[in-house]
């Protein structure tokens, strides 16, 4: 029962008590038509009392079904009465500060979300449900997928490898991750609590950058090192294997053929070595590109005709799926040609017997494909494809990709190389 039913059911029941004891009481009429007036003056006032005393309720209620429907720009003016007009003040206060920091909390969150949209780093928040309910455009290049494909379904949904780990992380565990083997990324999962429940979220920062740089660096030492001594060493030595190779004095009336020749092995060994070192000298002192107008479709054919023959004495075929008309991208000629000789050398060698290799130009991608029938790629393979001295082969140097890297992003192309299915693996290089 509310306030006011019991308040009028009370004055109503007193009343009506007080008049029927007056008429008992009082017999002499004129006792009797003054207690029905002061019964009638009490009626009054407390019809008066009733609408003092409920006012303010009603008042508070109006109040309270503001706040209710987040309106916090409903205030009360003055009605002259204290203490209605406490009640009044400490409402209006109240609304002044609950709009004040519902402004402030509508700033912070405005600034928050173009914090988030703006930001370099990738940055994926998940629901109660490690559902991913927000991602940024950071995230979303990096993963090459559109929002409508991850947004509302768990984050291991799809097969992109950092999704996969990020469901393997706990919260406050930091880990890199070398994808595709060109990008290097640093994933952090972290947590805040939302109406009394953890959720999720992950930063994801690329260092591919800063590492390939700092690799670099030191590569580039350990290379100029060894050059140094090579060269120091090498060249000394075939001096003085070539002057006792042409002092004839020395020779005469000896048979020393078997010493001359293992002279002139030593000596091509020594030029091996100088050609090896030379090799790594390249990647280090690689300059800048000179960019010119360039036609990918001439030099892709020249590339096919210059490794024909390789690929011929290993029963290979070259087939050749360029868009029509020319494709014509802003490069160093000489520098792009070393890109494509090396990825096709790869090629041939990784499909070693009867094989395919595919050249495929896009011309609304602007893209160049090379694709193989060799046997793929593994997974320890794709995370150091292109670090500095790592080589499938038996005996390679593990540079040829390391070169291809560095001209690429010097370039500022993009660039993947991956099995795409068994007997499959492509290299595309996006001219962006």
């Amino acid at each position: 029962m509310k306030l006011r039913t019991k308040y009028i059911l009370f004055v109503v029941i007193i009343h009506l008590v007080a008049l029927t004891l007056t008429w008992f009481i009082f017999k002499d009429k004129v006792w009797f038509i003054a207690s029905e007036v002061f019964v009638i003056i009490s009626i009054v006032i407390a019809i008066q009392l009733y609408r003092q005393l409920i006012q303010p309720l009603k008042t508070l209620m109006q109040g309270v079904e503001a706040i209710k429907d987040r309106d916090f720009n409903v205030k009360f003016l003055s009605t002259g009465k204290h203490e209605i007009d406490q009640l009044i003040d400490v409402y209006n206060q109240m609304m002044d500060e609950l709009r004040t920091e519902r402004t402030r909390q509508e700033q912070q969150h405005f600034f928050l979300e173009k914090l988030i949209f703006t930001s370099p780093t990738g940055i994926v928040i998940l629901d109660f449900d490690d559902n991913v309910q927000q991602i940024n455009p950071k995230a979303l290049q990096i993963f090459g997928i559109e929002a409508k494909q991850v947004l509302n379904y768990p984050v291991d949904r799809q097969e992109h490898p950092l999704l996969q780990q990020i469901k393997l992380l706990a919260s406050g565990e930091t880990v890199l991750v070398k994808a595709d083997g060109i990008n290097t990324y640093k994933l952090q999962k972290s947590h805040f609590v939302d109406r009394g429940f953890s959720r999720h979220f992950i930063m994801i920062e690329d260092l591919t950058a800063e590492i390939v740089a700092a690799e670099k660096n030191v590569y580039g030492k350990v290379i100029r090192m060894m050059a140094h001594e090579v060269n120091n060493t090498v060249g000394p030595v075939n001096s003085i294997m070539q002057s006792a190779l042409k002092t004839d004095k020395l020779w005469e009336g000896h048979q020393f053929n078997v010493l001359k020749d293992a002279l002139q092995v030593a000596m091509d060994r020594n030029q091996n070595l100088n050609f090896f070192m030379r090799n790594f000298a390249d990647l280090v002192k690689l300059p800048p590109p000179n960019k010119q107008p360039i036609d990918m479709h001439q030099l892709l054919n020249s590339v096919v005709m210059l490794m024909g023959v390789k690929a011929k004495d290993n029963d290979i075929e070259f087939k050749l799926k360029l868009a029509d008309g020319p494709l014509k991208i802003m490069a160093d000629e000489q520098q792009m040609e070393q890109v494509l000789i090396n990825i096709v050398k790869n090629a041939i060698e990784a499909i070693d017997k009867n094989g395919t290799i595919t050249l495929i130009t896009t011309a609304y991608k602007n893209s160049v494909t090379i694709s193989d029938t060799g046997p793929g790629i593994n997974a320890e393979q794709t995370a150091n494809l292109f670090s500095p001295f790592f080589s499938t082969k038996k005996d390679g140097q593990g540079i040829g990709l390391t070169l291809v890297r560095e001209i690429l992003v010097n370039h500022g192309f993009e660039f993947s190389l991956k099995t795409v299915t068994a007997k499959k693996t492509d290299f595309t290089i996006l001219f962006t």
